[in-house]
C-alpha cells in the first residue's frame, strides 16, 4: 500500500443538492458536507476541499476557513450538460478525489471518486407514474440510468450504501463486489432550534398557536414525505378512508412540497370525498412546505407517524418522529425494519386489510403508543450525522491509498 504523497491533497464534493435544495437528498449532502469540513478542522492531516454548489445554494453555504473554495456549478442535474462538462470543470481545480453523494457521476468523470448510492428504486419501480416525461424520452432516461448508475458503481473507489438493504441490493443487481460497498447510515437531526421553549406548558401553548395556523384537526396520523408513487400513498388513502367508519374524529396530515405528484394524491383524496380545495373542514390536510420548527410540532402532536412505503434505501422521516417522541408504525418493505428495528410496528403495505387492523390497534392501545415513544427515543441515538461523516472521511483516506 503506498503512501499518501506530502502534497495538499485537494477532494472535491458534488454538494449541488446542498440544503432544502436538494429536498431529502439535500439534508444528506448538508449534513456530510458541514460535518466532514468540522471534521478536517481538527484533523492533523488537513485536505483541501471543493465544495461545488448550484446557483440556488452558492450563497447559503458559508464557511470561513482556509481549506474550503467554493465553485458555482450552472449545470442542471440529470442532464447532458452535467455529463459533458463537469468533468472540465472537476479537471480545472485539480481535484484528486471527488465525491458523488447521488448516482448521477459523469461517465468520463477525470478523476478517482466515491459515489454514494441511497437506493436502486429506478430499477425496482421503473414506473411511467412516477414521471411527467413522454413515453419516449421517458424510456431513453431509463436507458441513461441504468448505464450510468452501473459505470459509477464500477469505476467508483469506493460505494458508499446507506443500509445493509441498499448493499445488498447493489451486489445483486449492479453486480458488484461487496468487499467494494462501505455502509454508512444516516444521521437524525431535525432542526434548528429557533423556537426556544423552556416549560411544558410554554410548549403545549406554542403547539397549540401552531396547529390553529394550519387549522389542523387533532386527533391527526401524520406522513412525512414526497409522493412518488412507490410511497404508497393511494392506497393509505383508501385505509385511511375506511378507518373514519370507525374513528370518524382523527384528521390525517401529509407534508411535502406540492408538486405533481401530490396534485395526483390530491385527486385520489378527491374521489374518496376526503378533501376539497375550498374548504378547511377536510379530513385530509396538504400543508405542503413546512419548516423545521412546525415541523417538530407536527411530530410531538401527531398520534402516530405513518409510512406506507413500498421500497426504502433508508427512510429518515420516521427516525425524524421518533427523534420528537412520534410513536410510528411502518411499511415492512426495503430497508425499514434494518434501520427502525423494533422501535416500530410493521404492516404489509400491499395488504390495506392487515394495515388498516395495525393502525387501528395501535391508535386504540395507549400504553403501546407510549412504549413505541420510549423505544423509539432509545433508537435514535444510533443515528449520527456526525458518526456518518466521520465513517465518510474514513472512506476518503482509504480511497486515496488505493
Amino acid at each position: 500500500m503506498k503512501n499518501i504523497i506530502k502534497k495538499k491533497i485537494r477532494i472535491g464534493i458534488d454538494a449541488r443538492f446542498y440544503g432544502p435544495v436538494g429536498k431529502g437528498l439535500g439534508r444528506y449532502v448538508q449534513e456530510v458536507v458541514d460535518n466532514i469540513i468540522n471534521i478536517n478542522r481538527e484533523s492533523e492531516q488537513k485536505f483541501e476541499f471543493v465544495i461545488f454548489l448550484s446557483p440556488e445554494n452558492f450563497d447559503k453555504f458559508i464557511f470561513t476557513d482556509s481549506f474550503i473554495s467554493k465553485k458555482l456549478v450552472s449545470l442542471p442535474w440529470y442532464s447532458w450538460r452535467e455529463q459533458l462538462l463537469f468533468p472540465f470543470i472537476i479537471l480545472k481545480e485539480k481535484i484528486d478525489l471527488m465525491h458523488y453523494p447521488h448516482f448521477n457521476v459523469p461517465i468520463f468523470s477525470p478523476v478517482a471518486f466515491v459515489v454514494t448510492i441511497h437506493d436502486l428504486i429506478l430499477t425496482k419501480f421503473p414506473s411511467r407514474r412516477a414521471s411527467m416525461l413522454p413515453v419516449t424520452l421517458y424510456w431513453l432516461k431509463q436507458i441513461a440510468y441504468r448505464i450510468i448508475i452501473q459505470v459509477a458503481v464500477m469505476r467508483a473507489k469506493t460505494v458508499i450504501a446507506v443500509s445493509e438493504f441498499t448493499k445488498d441490493d447493489i451486489v445483486k443487481k449492479l453486480g458488484i463486489r461487496a468487499d467494494k460497498i462501505a455502509v454508512t447510515y444516516e444521521g437524525v437531526a431535525i432542526l434548528s432550534n429557533e423556537d426556544k421553549i423552556d416549560s411544558k406548558d410554554a410548549v403545549l401553548i406554542n403547539d397549540k398557536q401552531v396547529l390553529s395556523s394550519y387549522k389542523f384537526h387533532a386527533p391527526f396520523l401524520l406522513y412525512v414525505g414526497n409522493a412518488y408513487p412507490h410511497k404508497n400513498l393511494d392506497k393509505f388513502l383508501e385505509v385511511f378512508s375506511s378507518l373514519r367508519y370507525t374513528h370518524p374524529d382523527i384528521s390525517l396530515v401529509m407534508v411535502g412540497k406540492d408538486d405533481y405528484f401530490y396534485q395526483r394524491v390530491k385527486r385520489v383524496a378527491r374521489n374518496l370525498h376526503l378533501w376539497r380545495e375550498d374548504t378547511d373542514n377536510g379530513k385530509v390536510f396538504f400543508p405542503g412546505y413546512v419548516s423545521d420548527n412546525d415541523l417538530k410540532v407536527l411530530y410531538r402532536q401527531a398520534l402516530l407517524y405513518v409510512f406506507p412505503s413500498l421500497y426504502e434505501g433508508f427512510g429518515l422521516p420516521p427516525l425524524e418522529a421518533m427523534s420528537q417522541s412520534c410513536p410510528v408504525i411502518s411499511s415492512n418493505q426495503g430497508s425499514l425494519p434494518e434501520i427502525l428495528g423494533e422501535s416500530a410496528v410493521y404492516f404489509n403495505p400491499y395488504d390495506k386489510v392487515d394495515m388498516l387492523t395495525k393502525i387501528t390497534a395501535l391508535i386504540d392501545n395507549k400504553s403501546a403508543r407510549e412504549s413505541l415513544i420510549m423505544k423509539g427515543r432509545e433508537h435514535v441515538a444510533n443515528f449520527s450525522w456526525q458518526r456518518c461523516a466521520g465513517e465518510t472521511f474514513d472512506i476518503y483516506r482509504r480511497a486515496l491509498l488505493k
